[in-house]
């Protein structure tokens, strides 16, 4: 039970943050609101996604590499998000959630939670997922929240070429992310 409240705990935790953003949200006051793309294929956007580099936050402090998360799509619509990161014992840590697409079929805004389902109706358990940048073959993303508090790099594949990266290091940019913020992410 106590383990229970302590997830319940953090899954508020971690939302409110999302939801509100933190201390540093007052950089974001002065930014043009975030852009996402102009719709998702969420069939497509299925499979495995591997974290090539991110905003450090305080759910993950404890991954120190092979973080990745799998998204299937279940039959009500929903997603079932898989998150797992290798851990510093070298155990793999594993959380699992539920996505939820926000708006029409082809919304690149979606909502995710971990906590339990029975605290699915509470709002304030969901976080906001945004797919803000995703090249046409859906092998490299960048997924945000309107603050942009949070920030993740995913690939299709462990590594990405070095034009790619910068590439979208250079749209991540023009959209106001510090990108001195970014910590790359280490897949073995």
């Amino acid at each position: 039970m106590k383990k229970l409240v302590l997830l319940i705990l953090a899954s508020a935790h971690w939302a409110l943050a999302m939801a509100q953003g933190n201390a540093g949200g007052a950089l974001t006051q002065s930014l043009p609101p975030l852009t996402t793309i102009a719709s998702l294929d969420v069939p497509r956007y299925m499979g495995i996604w591997y974290e090539i580099a991110k905003y450090p936050n305080w759910f993950q402090k404890k991954c120190v590499a092979d973080t990745r998360a799998g998204y299937q799509l279940q039959a009500n619509g929903s997603v079932q998000v898989t998150n797992q990161c290798r851990l510093d014992t070298g155990a793999m840590d594993v959380a699992i959630g539920e996505a939820r697409q926000i708006g029409p079929s082809t919304s690149p805004k979606l909502q995710v939670r971990f906590a339990p389902s029975w605290l699915s109706m509470l709002p304030f358990v969901w976080g906001n997922y945004w797919v803000i940048d995703l090249d046409e073959g859906y092998q490299l993303v960048a997924v945000s929240e309107p603050k942009r508090e949070y920030l993740w790099v995913l690939s299709r594949t462990p590594t990405v070429a070095t034009s790619d990266f910068d590439a979208l290091m250079g749209r991540l940019k023009t959209q106001g992310f510090d990108l001195s913020r970014l910590e790359r992410s280490k897949q073995q």
